[in-house]
């Protein structure tokens, strides 16, 4: 917090003993001697990058030679603005190929030498970079993504870190007295409060991006602020004035030997402008600071202020895309949560999150809290618990565990219970099949202790519109909302003739999935081999070497987890789901269809997908029955593009972002 603890804690953070680089972030030395060297720049950019200097060319040099090292996946080219440097700095850099080297006249300080090169850019971006920096890997890329992903985007600004590592700023706060605040100085930079994205007040200057238009349109950096100082944090009220937002995008990490370019004493050099630049800002802004947390807030607080509040999100483990249906929902409400402008928490049980896990989900807006950082829920819970608005439990075993716990520890949450499907209804169906009296015993008691769950919390999610009318019946006083799979149409993008061979998707770890796979390695596929010798099923989820060993079916092809399914799903003839038992809706049903993919599937597998027989799907129950509707596709085009027209309606009626963001507007407004 602000005030003088966090005047104390910043002391002892500032006079710790470090050493004076971090050998991971490979800081470029600054004393080579000078040979010429090459940018791989553009003549055709979808960046500028604008570079005021004003001497201190060893450190350009550092700089010129990190991006060279460090070249970005788009088309960019380098703008260095000489603003009549005491040194040789123009001499030296007019040897390095690929710069576009400007002089000034005079001395214009750094707000009227960045307006300069904005004026020359010839990108559809501008970013603005202290000469004082060192970009590292997805420097530049990473703030274009930014855009990318969020239409809303008026300026995105990198992480930005000391050489010994430590974090120097994640964003910045103003206050309603004019007042600004770094967050994150002098943290841990990889600590999940630091690793998402988020919208901040302002970014530095130090590296920040806009469009060129939106920066023309707004009149560049205001010349009240020259030669520098809140020329940033003005830029970024002029922004968000214009319904824009700013943002903090930790994926662009840039070093920065802050006070090199202009001090440190606030009293004398460059630094002197800063107490007067306020009072101007003040006087510019003050209608729209009126808005801003007031003086002494603590920071946590104002990090959040402009959210409608804190959401905890809790599941056995950090979602993969890519592993199961499951996680693709998830992933998709964790950005559904942000974009409705929530703040947004998620732990893992396990407590595991990998660096490429925290990135994905820090990418929609998601900070994740797992070890090292945060030991467990229940510590968790105990610090933050009274700043939850809402906790949201997945899946029975976690809610279990910790359903109660919630209530004390964050009693003014709202607690959500996501059931991901009903566990019981699954259990009592395996149990049928294998006719087991243990599952079956096993599938009561799951079923008391989930509607006893069900009956606790505020909200309960279910995805299927069948298990939602079980539960009316069987808990008619809860409040159950429907909030089934989400998922994007792709369309169909390859016509009957040009297509072959069907698929199976799901991993081994999902019980109906894994039996499944026996079904068509030892009943359905030989069948279906009688009449088409050459047809293959190839099966896209995680295998065991066990199962693989004895699923070795000719025609029964074993791919593992693929990064995407996309190659497989705009080829095939059709996408298989022989589930005998299971429950909630069916990904692998929703991910076929939304690339047009017709699907044959048991009636337990289409259960709650609302599906017809015939016209938005082929349901076959035996063996013989699958080998039927592969038959009936394999001849008839005009039958296969009803059911890719209709399967692709499907999913847009019932299966989308849209319904989803409704559901959670249901339950948290």
């Amino acid at each position: 917090m602000r005030g003088w603890r966090g005047t104390l804690a910043r002391v002892q953070q500032e006079f710790e003993r470090r050493p004076a680089f971090d050998d991971s972030l490979h800081v470029e030395p600054l004393d080579l001697p000078f040979e010429p060297f090459a940018l791989p720049t553009n003549d055709q950019p979808l960046v500028s990058v604008v570079i005021p200097i004003h001497g201190k060319l060893a450190y350009t040099l550092a700089c010129l030679r990190s991006i060279a090292r460090h070249a970005p996946k788009a088309s960019f080219e380098v703008i260095v603005v000489d603003d009549a440097s005491p040194d040789d700095s123009a001499e030296r850099l007019g040897q390095i190929h690929g710069l576009r080297l400007l002089k000034n006249e005079r001395n214009l300080g750094f707000v009227g030498s960045c307006n300069v090169g904005a004026v020359a850019a010839r990108g559809e971006f501008l970013l603005f970079l202290n000469n004082d920096t060192q970009v590292m890997a997805h420097w530049l890329d990473g703030l274009l993504g930014c855009f990318a992903d969020r239409e809303d985007c008026g300026i995105a600004g990198s992480r930005l870190v000391y050489p010994d590592g430590r974090l120097q700023e994640a964003g910045g706060l103003v206050f309603a007295d004019g007042t600004c605040w770094t967050t994150g100085r002098f943290e841990q930079r990889d600590a999940p409060a630091w690793r998402y994205r988020r919208e901040t007040d302002y970014v530095s200057g130090a590296s920040l991006m806009i469009r060129r238009e939106v920066f023309e349109r707004i009149g560049g950096f205001d010349q009240r602020y020259a030669p520098a100082y809140y020329e940033d944090t003005d830029l970024a009220f002029a922004v968000r004035k214009r319904g824009l937002k700013v943002y903090y995008e930790p994926s662009s990490t840039i070093i920065h030997c802050e006070g090199i370019s202009a001090g440190t004493d606030l009293h004398a050099g460059m630094k002197r402008h800063q107490v007067t630049n306020q009072a101007t800002f003040v006087a510019k802004w003050a209608e729209a600071l009126r808005a801003q947390p007031p003086e002494g807030t603590s920071l946590m607080r104002a990090m959040r202020w402009s959210r409608r509040g804190r959401i905890l999100v809790v599941d056995s483990m950090t979602p993969e895309p890519t592993r199961d249906s499951g996680s693709l929902r998830l992933s998709a409400m964790l950005r559904l949560l942000d974009e409705q402008g929530w703040s947004v928490s998620f732990l893992p049980d396990d407590g595991r999150a990998s660096d490429d896990e925290i990135r994905a989900l820090g990418a929609i807006g998601t900070e994740v809290l797992c070890k090292p950082w945060v030991s467990d829920l229940p510590h968790w819970l105990r610090a933050h618990g009274h700043e939850l608005h809402a906790v949201m439990l997945c899946r029975h075993t976690v809610a279990g565990q910790y359903a109660a716990l919630v209530r004390k520890l964050a009693p003014k949450a709202r607690l959500l219970f996501d059931t991901v499907d009903l566990h019981f209804l699954r259990e009592q169906r395996a149990a049928e099949l294998s006719g087991n009296a243990s599952m079956a015993r096993q599938a009561q008691a799951s079923r008391k202790s989930e509607l006893a769950l069900i009956e606790q919390s505020d909200v309960t999610f279910v995805v299927s519109s069948h298990e939602k009318a079980l539960l009316a019946q069987a808990t008619p006083q809860a409040r159950v909302i429907l909030l089934s799979n989400i998922h994007e149409i792709h369309g169909c993008k390859t016509g009957w003739a040009q297509r072959k061979d069907l698929v199976f998707i799901g991993g081994h770890g999902h019980p109906p999935n894994a039996d499944a796979m026996r079904w068509m390695s030892q009943d359905i596929l030989p069948r279906l081999r009688e009449r088409h010798p050459q047809m293959c099923i190839h099966v896209l989820g995680d295998v065991t070497d066990a199962l693989r060993q004895e699923l070795t079916t000719p025609g029964l092809e074993l791919h593992g987890r693929v990064p995407d399914l996309a190659p497989w799903l705009e080829t095939s003839m059709a996408s298989l789901a022989p589930l005998r038992f299971g429950a909630g809706v069916k990904g692998k049903i929703n991910m076929a269809m939304s690339y047009g993919v017709p699907v044959i599937a048991t009636s337990i597998a289409a259960e709650g997908m609302r599906l017809t027989d015939g016209e938005d799907a082929l349901i076959a129950n035996n063996a013989a029955d699958f080998v039927d509707a592969v038959d009936r596709l394999l001849l008839d085009e005009v039958l296969w593009g009803r059911l890719s027209q209709r399967g692709l309606e499907n999913v847009r009626q019932h299966f989308s972002r849209e319904a989803a963001a409704h559901a959670l507007r249901l339950a948290l407004d």
